[in-house]
């Protein structure tokens, strides 16, 4: 205490000296100042600095440019930033960017990434972040490169080998029956017995020869059909791994939903269904209240177990006819039928109950979680897409009352 009122004393008179007024930007620049010299840590000031170094290059150098120096000033360069629906959006496209889209190769690293900035979109104007972004990008490229190459390789070596084998049984078939039209015209001037055996150690010769070149022809082959083999089964395999990397597009790799990208593709499918046999469904949006919190305090390993605890939930409470989505983030999205109003409500109502009835776990760690949700119906819009606007508006409106909260389109809520 009695240094602190050391710095401030200090500070008084430092202003007063320069004839400066104590505003409180001129006593902050001022008393952190005083601060370093008297080398002691001030939290206010640190912390300051710790914001500015997490800002972007871009960020930084309009901080220099305009000299920011307290918090509020501070504020207003973040409020100009991408708002969060945005973010999500464009972490998921950095998501995509980043992975090979050839090789099928998925490092540990890029995965534990690609997790990592779906929980906080946030992260993507961190410097370190940024970089990292870029690392992943190049090895994308070259990992690609790499397999284009290696499979260009592999058929141009099959082709090579069957250009040669081709070569040999053309060149095996001439020889033979020039052969062979050598000897028929001997056959026809043969007028002794001298003359027949002669003959018939040519036609040996020949015989043995062409039975020589067709068993080499043969073993070329053979070889050529073992490697047109080998290859159908690499193709075989790529197959099946195409299929597995098509699945990995098709579920999140995290809370075993689908993903933002297929969940349009059903949703679509869906909704024709709707337009065309008037089956009517409801659009709910999720989100899982405070995550930030939760993964800035017990950290980013435990955010991805609630946000896997709270899909099988969702899961398990969800009929399979009905579709279900990682929308982003901490965000989820369901379209669900339902025969009444009553029944969507105990839909909503029980998910609300296991959720804020249970606590989630993280190792020996226990977790309260709360969400969410708008509940919109399909039948009250014009389209799909305006349903799904409703239903964000209404959590919207839940996050904005106090949160662990349902509110349904009809005014009901719990």
């Amino acid at each position: 205490m009695d240094k602190i009122r050391e710095i401030v004393k200090q500070t008084f008179l430092n202003l007063d000296k320069k004839q400066t007024l104590p505003t409180p930007r001129a006593y902050k620049q001022e008393f952190c100042s005083v601060a370093k010299t008297l080398n002691f840590t001030v939290d206010e000031c640190v912390k300051f600095k710790e914001i500015i170094n997490k800002l972007s290059n871009n960020e930084q150098s309009f901080v220099k440019k305009h000299n920011i120096e307290t918090f509020e000033e501070l504020i207003q360069l973040l409020m100009q930033r991408v708002e969060t629906n945005q973010l999500n959006n464009v972490a998921l496209l950095l998501q995509k960017s980043m992975k090979p889209s050839i090789s099928l190769t998925l490092n540990e690293d890029l995965h534990r990434f690609s997790v990592k900035i779906g929980n906080s979109p946030e992260l993507i104007f961190e410097n370190d972040i940024q970089h990292e972004i870029e690392k992943f990008i190049i090895e994308r490229i070259e990992m690609d490169q790499e397999e284009l190459e290696k499979k260009a390789k592999e058929i141009t070596i099959l082709m090579t080998y069957m250009t040669k084998f081709l070569g040999d049984t053309i060149e095996l078939n001439s020889k033979g029956g020039d052969n062979i039209s050598q000897i028929t015209k001997e056959l026809e001037s043969i007028t002794s017995e001298d003359g027949l055996l002669v003959l018939q150690g040519k036609l040996l010769g020949a015989a043995n020869n062409i039975n020589s070149q067709i068993e080499k022809t043969t073993r070329n082959l053979k070889r050529g059909k073992d490697g047109v083999t080998a290859l159908q089964k690499k193709v075989a395999l790529l197959e099946i791994e195409l299929h597995s990397l098509r699945k990995e597009n098709e579920i999140d790799h995290l809370t075993g939903l689908l993903t933002r990208r297929w969940y349009d593709r059903q949703s679509k499918r869906l909704d024709e269904d709707f337009v065309k046999k008037e089956i009517d469904y409801a659009v709910v949006f999720f989100d899982i209240d405070h995550f930030k919190k939760v993964n800035d305090t017990y950290g980013h390993d435990a955010g991805d177990v609630v946000l896997s605890t709270f899909a099988k939930v969702l899961m398990k409470s969800t009929r399979d006819t009905d579709i279900l989505g990682r929308y982003g983030g901490e965000e989820f999205i369901a379209l669900v039928h339902f025969r009444n109003n009553s029944e969507l409500h105990d839909y909503m109502q029980r998910i609300k109950s296991i959720v804020t009835g249970h606590m989630f776990k993280y190792g020996d760690t226990k977790i309260p979680i709360t969400f969410s949700a708008g509940v919109a119906l399909r039948s009250g819009h014009q389209t799909h897409e305006d349903s799904v606007k409703k239903a964000d508006e209404l959590l919207y409106k839940a996050k904005q009352s106090g949160r662990n909260k349902v509110i349904f389109e009809d005014g009901k809520e719990f």
